[in-house]
């Protein structure tokens, strides 16, 4: 007798799919149908019929309270960096039938209400938060009653949460590196806000690779910024106008690296003969623009889709430790960098710490 194939149950994405609307607006019509049209209604109803989607699975999670429903925080929607993440988060919620709700962090006092009404009114079952820091006041003590969280990409011990982040400090170190290995001296440093944390690891690694190569921390060799094409652009600008300018850059982000690329084309610098870059990232444009970048890769889906496991976990009540898990960054070695301009290479080091 042939056994039967296990298939699985329909889901509210099923539902969305079938009737050509979002699962947000599935979850709407289902739960509150008062909020939506008679029109759209009708449709997610008929769509529910045709996939076999659950009245009864439905049923259950208003029982328990369970919105099937995830906000993930994120520090700026516009940045190109958590296209990835998001991607692992919102396939790995699908195939377990929650829906993501994406909140943008950038405009933070328009949308702190209505963060908190979502969570007052138990309209989310979970957080994940992608960035370092809660877009609402909330203390040790308010934080025992959000519901369960994970913080994907950064890294803040004070909030106490299971976090899933590479280790930022050793892969920029393992960058500046190689700019050293290449024979570059002169090494600069476009780097992050100062109260992001993965900005100050990565702040640290590049410090303690000048270090061991035993250079010299020059203080005009770093500039700050967000992480912006903006920034980019201008610390190149800052950074060639020092009297001995730099022959190599080491930028926080793929986005500043960029930005610095696009400057140093309009001032007639040649990337990498002139200069070299690294970015860190490794975002889609990274490999397609000109020079293509060297940067150190993270593996953005997989941190999103851990994140999203260790929530889902502790939803079903499973006990999940607080603390770090570490995903393994590489180096991607491009076009952007090679040894430094001959000029600068026929010096010789006379001595520890000195910078030509």
């Amino acid at each position: 007798m042939e056994q039967k194939k296990f298939i699985p149950p329909a889901t509210m994405k099923d539902v969305a799919d079938q009737a050509g609307v979002s699962t947000a607006t599935v979850s709407r019509a289902l739960t509150n149908p008062e909020k939506v049209s008679a029109t759209t209604r009708q449709k997610v109803e008929q769509a529910a019929l045709a996939v076999g989607y659950s009245a009864q699975n439905l049923a259950r999670n208003l029982k328990r309270h369970e919105s099937r429903t995830i906000l993930a925080l994120v520090p700026d929607i516009c940045d190109p960096f958590f296209t990835e993440m998001l991607r692992g988060i919102e396939e790995t919620a699908a195939e377990r039938g929650y829906l993501v709700l994406i909140g943008d962090c950038a405009h933070q006092r328009k949308t702190e209400k209505t963060f908190l009404d979502l969570i007052t009114t138990r309209q989310i079952d979970g957080i994940l938060l992608l960035g370092s820091q809660l877009p609402f006041d909330a203390g040790k003590d308010e934080r025992r009653h959000l519901p369960p969280m994970v913080m994907a990409n950064e890294f803040a011990p004070e909030l106490d949460m299971p976090t899933v982040h590479i280790d930022n400090l050793t892969a920029a170190f393992e960058a500046v590196s190689y700019l050293n290995q290449l024979g570059h001296r002169r090494i600069a440093c476009i780097a992050g806000p100062e109260q992001i944390p993965i900005s100050e690891y990565r702040l640290q690694g590049y410090i303690q690779a000048l270090r061991r190569c035993g250079l010299v921390i020059d203080n005009q060799y770093i500039v700050r910024g967000d992480f912006s094409y903006d920034t980019g652009s201008r610390g190149l600008m800052r950074l060639m106008s020092h009297p001995t300018p730099p022959t190599a850059v080491f930028c926080h982000c793929d986005v500043m690296a960029l930005g610095a690329l696009t400057q140093a084309r309009k001032m007639g610098l040649d990337v990498p003969r002139d200069l070299s870059l690294v970015g860190f990232d490794d975002i889609a444009q990274a490999s397609h623009c000109f020079p293509a970048l060297t940067t150190v890769s993270q593996p953005r889906y997989d941190i999103g889709r851990e994140a999203m496991l260790l929530l889902l976990a502790q939803l079903q009540q499973h006990k999940v430790q607080r603390g770090s898990r570490l995903i393994s960054s590489q180096l991607i070695i491009r076009d952007s960098t090679a040894a430094p301009p001959l000029r600068v290479t026929g010096f010789k080091n006379s001595g520890a710490g000195q910078i030509f």
